[in-house]
C-alpha cells in the first residue's frame, strides 16, 4: 500500500465517465492543440485562493496532457500591479495565452474560452470580413431574428476581423478585406456599387453571396458574371415533415459532396425559404460546383404556399433534387517578375480564388442559426473562403443541456406520490409492523 501510495505521487491517470465527457477535452479543442507546433504558454493572475487555483489547474491541465509544452504559471496581481495594468488584467483568476510572440486574455477558464483564443493565437495574420451594408442587409452586429448578429459573435471569438462597408459612403472595398459578404439586400443598389463588386470579383476578391429572392436587386451582373441564375419560386420540401417540420418551406440538406467545406460533415442543415440556383451554360473562366442539394422529394413551387401544394411541371417547377449553393474557384495569375511587391491585401492574396454563392440567408440568422449544423457549415465557409482550410471542421463548442423537462402528466404522477404514495406506504408499513409485534 504504501509504494502504491509512492507511485501515485510520481504518475497519474484519469478516467472521464461523465456524461457527454465533460472533463475531457473535445475533438475541437484537439484539432487545435495539433495545430500548434510552437510551445504555448499560460500566465494566471491569480491570488493564492487555493480553490480558483486548483480549478485553473485542472482546467489548464487537460491542455498540457495533450501537448507537453504547454506551461502554466500562477502570479499573485498583488504582487505586480504595474504588469496587471500593462497587460490590462481586470478579473482575479484572467489568462494570458502566449503563442508565437502574440497574446490573449481569457477572463473565464473554461474549455470554450481557452480553445477559441487558441485558435485566435493558431492565425497568422488578421482577417478581416467585411459585410456589406447600406440596402438593408442582414447585419453581423444587431440581435433581431433576421439578423446575423450571433453569427458576427462567434467569427469574432474564432479570430477574425468582422466590420461593415457601405459603398454609398465609402465608394471603396477595402483593400485590407480578405472575404467579402453580401446578406441579402432589400434594396436595390446602385449601378456604380455593383461595378465596385464586379471589379473586386474580377481583381481576385473572395466573396460570400446569400440570396433571398430572386429579385436580385440589381446584382444581375454580378449573377451573369459568376454564370449563376436564380430559379423561379421557392424551394418546398416534404421531406422535413418526416422530421416533424410543419413548414414546407424549410429544405433539408441531408447528404454533401466531397468538398474542402463539407469534409467530414455529417450534420443535417435547414434553409427556410431557400431559392435553387443553377450554372449558366456560357464561357466562364471560374470551376464551378454544386456544394448544397436538397432531397428528392423537393420542388420549386411558383405558387402561393397555402392549404394544398404539389409539383407541378407544367407551372415551370424543377423538381428536386435541387442545387442551392455553388462554390466558385479560379485560379489567379501570378505577379510579373520585376513588379514591385504591392502591400496590404494585395501581398498577401490567395493564388486561388474562392467563391460562395447560396440560394439562402436565413440559415445564419440569429433565428435559425442553432438548427443542425448551421452554424459550423457557416464557419466552414468563411474559413474556406478567407484560406483557412485547417480549420474547418472545428465546430463551435456548445454546453451540454441538462435541462430535465417534465411533461404536465409526469409532474402529476411524481408530485402524487411524493405527497400522497409514499407516505401512505410509510405509514401503512409502520403500522403492519407494529400489527405483526403485537401478535408475537
Amino acid at each position: 500500500m504504501a509504494l502504491v501510495a509512492w507511485l501515485s505521487t510520481r504518475y497519474s491517470a484519469q478516467f472521464d465517465w461523465t456524461a457527454a465527457h465533460r472533463h475531457t477535452l473535445s475533438e475541437a479543442s484537439v484539432k487545435v492543440l495539433d495545430m500548434l507546433k510552437d510551445p504555448v504558454r499560460v500566465t494566471a493572475y491569480a491570488r493564492e485562493t487555493k480553490s480558483l487555483r486548483d480549478q485553473i489547474s485542472d482546467q489548464v491541465g487537460r491542455y498540457s496532457r495533450r501537448k507537453k509544452d504547454l506551461s502554466l504559471n500562477f502570479v499573485n496581481p498583488d504582487t505586480q500591479p504595474d504588469k496587471v495594468r500593462e497587460l490590462g488584467i481586470s478579473v482575479d483568476g484572467e489568462l494570458v495565452i502566449e503563442y508565437q510572440g502574440r497574446s490573449e486574455n481569457v477572463q473565464e477558464a473554461n474549455e470554450t474560452t481557452i480553445t477559441n483564443a487558441l485558435q485566435r493565437l493558431a492565425r497568422a495574420k488578421d482577417q478581416r470580413i467585411v459585410f456589406l451594408e447600406g440596402h438593408g442587409e442582414r447585419s453581423p452586429t444587431e440581435r433581431a431574428n433576421h439578423d446575423l448578429g450571433q453569427f458576427g459573435d462567434e467569427l469574432g471569438r474564432k479570430g477574425l476581423t468582422v466590420s461593415t462597408v457601405n459603398l454609398g459612403v465609402t465608394p471603396k472595398i477595402p483593400d485590407n478585406t480578405d472575404v467579402l459578404v453580401i446578406a441579402g439586400p432589400n434594396a436595390n443598389l446602385l449601378p456604380g456599387e455593383v461595378s465596385l463588386i464586379g471589379d473586386w470579383v474580377k481583381q481576385g476578391g473572395n466573396l460570400l453571396w446569400m440570396i433571398d429572392s430572386d429579385n436580385l436587386k440589381g446584382l444581375g451582373p454580378l449573377a451573369q458574371q459568376l454564370g449563376i441564375q436564380v430559379l423561379r419560386g421557392t424551394v418546398v420540401d416534404a421531406s422535413t415533415q418526416l422530421f416533424g417540420i410543419d413548414d414546407p418551406t424549410f429544405a433539408l440538406v441531408a447528404e454533401y459532396p466531397p468538398h474542402a467545406i463539407t469534409y467530414g460533415f455529417q450534420t443535417m442543415t435547414l434553409f427556410p425559404s431557400a431559392l435553387a440556383l443553377d450554372a449558366v451554360q456560357d464561357n466562364h473562366d471560374f470551376e464551378r460546383e454544386a456544394l448544397l442539394n436538397t432531397l428528392s422529394r423537393s420542388w420549386t413551387e411558383t405558387g402561393p404556399i397555402e392549404g394544398k401544394i404539389q409539383f407541378d411541371a407544367d407551372k415551370g417547377e424543377r423538381q428536386g433534387p435541387l442545387h442551392i449553393a455553388y462554390v466558385l474557384t479560379r485560379e489567379l495569375k501570378p505577379e510579373p517578375k520585376g513588379e514591385e511587391k504591392k502591400e496590404g491585401a494585395e501581398a498577401g492574396k490567395p493564388r486561388e480564388q474562392r467563391i460562395v454563392v447560396i440560394g439562402d440567408g436565413d440559415f445564419l440568422s440569429n433565428a435559425f442559426l442553432g438548427n443542425g449544423g448551421n452554424l459550423n457549415l457557416g464557419l466552414n465557409m468563411i474559413n474556406w473562403l478567407s484560406q483557412n482550410d485547417q480549420f474547418i471542421n472545428i465546430p463551435a463548442k456548445t454546453s451540454p443541456d441538462r435541462d430535465l423537462q417534465l411533461t404536465p402528466l409526469a409532474s402529476g404522477i411524481i408530485g402524487f406520490g411524493f405527497l400522497i404514495v409514499l407516505p401512505v406506504a410509510l405509514i401503512g408499513s409502520g403500522v403492519l409492523i407494529w400489527w405483526r409485534r403485537r401478535q408475537r
